[in-house]
């Protein structure tokens, strides 16, 4: 074994656990320079890097850390921002030990590089350096470009068309641009502040936003072209929530996830001193469901003062869809988990409100197309769960409000737009799609290479006049 293999890997520093429980502060508090060159240098140099392949926007991964390891922070700054155009976020909110470090060769014996760690910490540090990006020396190009959705493909594909010269106009139906970044994910996992840092840079390349415009009420696809754009691209994601059509799903105190993380996140329910949104304060809360949204739901639901706080999954902790980082957090911070349970009737009192959960206890059967253990039913056992709040976090959806005017945009049988292969190209010429509009609920890195993708090939149809195949 080498000895960089021989090196720990840097642990990240963390809030305190009781002030974690009390507060939307961050969490992860990010890297010192001394632990961002000492995790830097436990890269082996790899003649043939696996890594890169590994990063959905092809970061040179390996170019960023060696400068990290010489301690010339805003030259890898430089090189991250050659493919990344919202490095802070990736760097807090991207599943790196699922892409670029489970293929670290460190990993095969040990713990790979904390590549995600190292993209947060010289984000971070360009920032509180003040280095702004600098515009691209660019001859306009005289094309438009709308894109509807200022989520992490519509942000990518912006920033990737303005730089080949190109204007470009980001139509947001919410009040502040970000999408899932700003409505879904909450501000002790990526500060809005960090969020709103990204978004101006783009707006420094000369993109345009233009919230609280809802395409598909306020104007069609084809008014976009009427008004001179030569192309569209739909990043409008999956947010539209899921229900499990159970009897008592209607009852005060049961939330949607985006309901709930929307009010919280984006309309700052948390500060009721200083915001007129108000938010249903549960004391004994279950989260249905066990991916990303259902652990930031819990964890969300403590720090608005839930005394208890249950995750009720309907498969074992192996098959948790969730990061392992905030599985970890959850735990720490008191969230419970009742695992094989599946929700199948909520419980009201007389005045309408919820008042416990009745659950079937489930067992894994056979994998289902998804790989996973199926979860079945086993006869005649129950359990009831007393709550007075439920957040059902087991999934979103396409919305289909923009395509009620654009109905030559092919959808398939879950509402996701269909595209010709991974440009983004769909059946309405010059209209390009990416992220979870196309593929359902997935990443923000995913989303974001997406975005990247298609910008090149929107950048191809405009100056070639390419013909859709």
């Amino acid at each position: 074994m080498s000895p960089k293999e021989k090196t720990p890997r840097q642990e990240m520093p963390l809030l305190d656990l009781p002030t974690r429980k009390t507060t939307f502060r961050e969490v992860a508090l990010g890297y010192t320079s001394e632990q961002a060159v000492a995790e830097a240098k436990r890269c082996t140099r790899c003649k043939k890097p696996r890594c890169v392949p590994g990063c959905p926007v092809a970061i040179d991964i390996p170019k960023f850390i060696a400068l990290t390891a010489e301690g010339k922070f805003l030259e890898a700054y430089d090189v991250i921002k050659e493919t990344n155009a919202l490095p802070a976020i990736c760097g807090r909110v991207c599943p790196q030990e699922d892409q670029c470090e489970i293929v670290c060769v460190l990993a095969v014996k040990g713990e790979p590089v904390a590549i995600g760690r190292l993209e947060r910490f010289v984000a971070d540090y360009a920032a509180s350096a003040g280095r702004k990006d600098i515009p691209p020396s660019v001859t306009p190009t005289g094309k438009k470009v709308a894109i509807i959705g200022a989520g992490p493909s519509g942000l990518t594909c912006a920033g990737e068309l303005a730089k080949r010269g190109h204007a470009v106009t980001i139509f947001e139906a919410l009040h502040l641009p970000g999408g899932v970044l700003v409505y879904g994910i909450p501000e002790f996992r990526l500060p809005k502040r960090i969020v709103a840092a990204e978004i101006n840079q783009l707006r420094d390349l000369g993109v345009e936003i233009v919230t609280n415009y809802v395409v598909g009420l306020r104007a069609s696809v084809d008014d976009l072209f009427a008004k001179g754009y030569d192309a569209v691209f739909v990043g409008t994601g999956a947010g539209l929530p899921k229900f499990l059509n159970i009897p008592g799903e209607n009852l005060c105190g049961v939330f949607s996830a985006n309901e709930y993380l929307t009010r919280v996140n984006l309309m700052g329910a948390y500060d009721r001193e200083n915001t007129a949104t108000p938010i249903f304060v549960g004391k004994k809360v279950a989260v249905l469901g066990a991916g990303n949204t259902a652990m930031d739901s819990a964890r969300t639901a403590l720090r608005l003062g839930g005394d208890e706080v249950t995750i009720v999954y309907r498969r074992t902790r192996q098959e948790v869809p969730a990061r392992a980082e905030e599985v970890g957090h959850a735990e720490e911070e008191g969230v419970e988990f009742r695992f094989l349970r599946a929700p199948v009737e909520i419980l009201g009192d007389a005045r309408g409100w919820v008042r416990a959960m009745r659950c079937q206890v489930m067992e894994l059967g056979e994998p289902d197309e998804s790989g996973r253990r199926r979860p079945v039913p086993i006869e005649g056992r129950e359990e009831t769960i007393e709550c007075d709040a439920v957040v059902n976090a087991v999934g979103a959806g396409a919305n289909k409000l923009l395509f009620r005017t654009a109905p030559d945009i092919e959808l398939n049988k879950w509402g996701h737009i269909v595209t010709k292969g991974e440009t983004g190209e769909t059946t309405k010429r010059g209209v390009y799609a990416g992220g979870d509009i196309v593929t359902g609920a997935a990443t923000v890195i995913l989303a974001m290479g997406a975005g990247r993708t298609a910008a090149q090939a929107i950048h191809e149809y405009l100056m070639n006049g390419r013909k859709e195949s």
